[in-house]
C-alpha cells in the first residue's frame, strides 16, 4: 500500500479532507464528474460496494489495522491490488488529524471518491414507480435520514430540486448509514427545478404527485385510492415553512398524517417514515 505519513498540516494534497468544501468538491474535475468525501468504515465501505472509485484516503495511524483494514480489502477486491497500491493513504497520529479538520469528533478514516455523471430528470424517471421528492430540503441531517427511510421502505429513489442539500456531503451520507451510495437519486438542475417545472415532468412520465400538506383538502396518509396508482412521487418540504404553495396546488394529491394531542405536524424525516411506509402497502 501507498502509505504517506503526515507532519504538515499544510500540505496542499490534504485540502480535499478539510479545506474544500462539499460544494466545492461537487465541482473537482468538471466536465468530468466532480469527487466526494466518506467518513467513517461503513459508510467507506458502502460506497464502495456500490461501485464508486476510491482516490485517496486519510486514516489515524491507530486505526490503520483494525479499521481501515476491511476498506483495504474491500478495494483489493473490488479494484484489484494494482488500484490498491496506487491509491495515496494518508497516516497521522489523532492530534495531528484534529489540528487538520478543525474538530475533535473526527471519525478517523476519510475517503475520497470520485462521482457519477449526473442524470436527467427525464433519465432518473424511467422504470420507478414509487420515488421521494425533496423540495429545497437544506438540512443534511434530514436529507440523509429521509434518504435512510426511502430505502429502508422500499421505494424506488429520491429526487431532490436544485437548491436541497446534495446527499453525498459528509454529513448527509453519514445519517443515512451510507444509504445514500445504495439508493438512487438525482439531483434536478437549476430549470428543472424552476416554478413548477419539476411537477409537470413529473406528471408527464405518469407520475401522481403526493403533496405533504396540512390543507383543507388534505386526505389522510393511509388513502386506498393514492395507494392504487401504478406510479406515485411523494413531494416532501423543507422543515418549518414545508411545500410552496403553488407546488401544493399543483399535485394530484394533498396528504396529512394524523395527528393527536395538539400536534400539528412531525419532523420531515419522521412524516417521510410513516409516509412511505403506508403509501408502499
Amino acid at each position: 500500500m501507498n502509505l504517506i505519513e503526515i507532519t504538515d498540516i499544510n500540505a496542499p494534497e490534504l485540502d480535499v479532507f478539510a479545506r474544500v468544501s462539499d460544494s466545492a468538491l461537487y465541482n473537482y474535475y468538471k466536465p468530468e464528474p466532480g469527487i466526494f468525501l466518506a467518513e467513517s468504515g461503513n459508510v467507506i465501505l458502502r460506497a464502495l460496494e456500490a461501485g464508486y472509485e476510491p482516490i485517496s484516503m486519510l486514516v489515524e495511524t491507530s486505526r490503520i489495522e483494525v479499521e481501515a483494514g476491511p476498506v483495504f480489502e474491500c478495494i483489493e477486491k473490488l479494484w484489484g491490488k494494482e488500484k490498491l497500491d496506487s491509491i495515496p493513504v494518508y497516516t497521522a497520529k489523532k492530534e495531528v488529524v484534529i489540528n487538520l479538520t478543525g474538530y475533535a469528533l473526527v471519525r478517523g478514516l476519510w475517503m475520497i471518491l470520485r462521482r457519477r455523471p449526473d442524470v436527467t430528470v427525464e433519465d432518473f424517471c424511467q422504470d420507478k414507480r414509487r420515488i421521494t421528492v425533496l423540495f429545497d430540503v437544506v438540512n443534511p441531517t434530514n436529507v440523509g435520514a429521509i434518504i435512510r427511510c426511502a430505502a429502508a421502505l422500499g421505494m424506488d429513489g429520491a429526487l431532490l430540486t436544485a437548491a436541497s442539500v446534495d446527499p453525498f456531503t459528509r454529513r448527509s451520507a453519514r445519517v443515512s448509514m451510507g444509504t445514500v451510495f445504495q439508493m438512487p437519486w438525482a439531483k434536478a438542475t437549476r430549470e428543472e427545478s424552476e416554478s413548477l417545472n419539476l411537477i409537470k415532468t413529473l406528471q408527464k412520465n405518469g407520475f401522481k404527485t403526493v403533496a405533504m400538506a396540512l390543507t383543507e383538502d388534505s386526505t389522510s396518509v393511509d388513502n386506498d385510492e393514492i395507494r392504487a396508482n401504478e406510479k406515485l412521487a411523494v413531494i416532501m418540504g423543507t422543515e418549518g415553512t414545508g411545500l410552496p404553495k403553488e407546488v401544493i396546488a399543483a399535485c394530484d394529491y394533498r396528504v396529512m398524517i394524523p395527528m393527536y394531542h395538539g400536534v400539528d405536524s412531525l419532523n420531515v424525516a419522521a412524516a417521510s417514515a410513516i409516509s412511505f411506509w403506508e403509501l408502499m402497502k
